[in-house]
């Protein structure tokens, strides 16, 4: 949604403290400074002779922008801030990674994860060799607020909270998230790459009040550019300044920013197709809801649908003896007998919803 940037934070009183956080060695970094960063095109026709490109035009024969400045022109008047609050990944991981890489100090430092959850903070912080402390969510999937303040010790960097969750779907209370950031002298990592399909707000509009929060969403899901990989990370301008230290100088290649550039300006045809992912995510659960071997559908702020069923790795293999293929999540945490069902399109829900009957008067019984 489009909105006015945000004027300069006005923090409320906590004790973060930035370069308390940053790894030592990155705070003495400067980054690579690249042909493109030290002439910027100001659309003038020139001869560009300071990059060693082959010079034959091609379309990619140039090096793309390495601080994407139209992409994030638009995603900032899109979203109400300034493009010094934003950074730019080759997927999200890239913007995780990142953030492990100028935060957290391997073989000392630890971070929090609440499973279950996004896979990768885990497999993450083991290549970074970096403790991954696991609390457990709340058999509601709402996080433990009391258990992860007691795992929070003076090493602690990074907590990672997923909402809308993945894989539960649900959205996290406002109230846990706002009593974690006030308290967690680290920095707290909101990753929305469902945002788009929740009633919920971005936290994109706290980003003035707390200035240990870390936005992470992406194009992946509502937008429908995954094969792009274009993720977004969204905090102070301190934060980013520290991030892009250590930025690849050209992580987005210039297919990707063209791709992203045309998609984001394209607001209506978003919209629209969420608009029929929640139709038809509702048109799913009504069909769950009389499947006999579902005994739980979960509430979901996402493009999918998360349900218990009797048996998930037999239910897993009849569906995709019909040509249909589900995520298994029954070896995640609090997830055991769990189905994952992306929401797709009228047609392929319709196959989903056939099957579903089929086997419900089948073997169901």
């Amino acid at each position: 949604m489009s909105g006015r940037a945000q004027s300069r934070p006005n923090y409320e009183e906590m004790n973060f403290n930035l370069d308390n956080i940053t790894r030592e060695n990155v705070k003495g970094l400067s980054p690579y400074s690249s042909a493109r960063d030290e002439y910027v095109s100001d659309g003038s026709t020139m001869v560009f002779l300071d990059a060693n490109e082959n010079p034959f035009e091609n379309g990619v024969n140039r090096y793309p922008d390495p601080q994407q400045r139209a992409l994030k022109a638009i995603l900032a008047e899109q979203k109400g801030i300034k493009e010094e609050n934003i950074l730019l990944g080759n997927g999200s991981d890239e913007v995780l990674d990142l953030l492990f890489r100028a935060f957290c100090e391997p073989k000392e430092d630890n971070i929090i994860t609440l499973p279950p959850t996004y896979g990768m903070y885990k497999v993450l912080s083991g290549i970074n060799l970096v403790e991954n402390r696991e609390v457990l969510l709340t058999d509601a999937f709402q996080p433990n607020v009391s258990a992860i303040k007691e795992r929070i010790d003076g090493n602690t960097k990074l907590l990672f909270i997923c909402s809308p969750n993945n894989p539960t779907g649900n959205s996290f209370s406002t109230r846990s998230i706002e009593d974690l950031l006030k308290s967690f002298t680290g920095l707290v990592v909101i990753d929305e790459a469902y945002i788009d399909f929740s009633l919920e707000e971005s936290w994109t509009s706290k980003l003035a009040k707390y200035p240990n929060l870390i936005i992470t969403q992406t194009l992946s899901k509502a937008y429908g550019m995954a094969g792009i990989r274009l993720g977004i990370c969204l905090a102070s301008a301190e934060i980013i300044a520290v991030i892009n230290k250590i930025k690849p100088p050209y992580n987005v290649n210039q297919l990707t920013q063209e791709r992203a550039i045309q998609r984001v300006s394209d607001e209506k045809s978003v919209q629209a197709e969420v608009a029929t992912i929640l139709e038809e995510r509702a048109k799913l659960i009504n069909t769950l809801e009389t499947v006999s071997f579902v005994s739980k559908i979960y509430p979901t702020d996402a493009n999918f649908i998360l349900a218990k069923v009797d048996n998930a790795t037999l239910r897993y293999n009849q569906l995709l003896k019909k040509g249909i293929v589900v995520r298994n999540r029954t070896t995640q945490p609090l997830c055991e007998n769990t189905l994952r069902f992306t929401v797709g399109t009228s047609k392929e829900n319709n196959i989903v919803i056939t099957a579903l009957k089929a086997l419900s008067n089948e073997y169901g019984k």
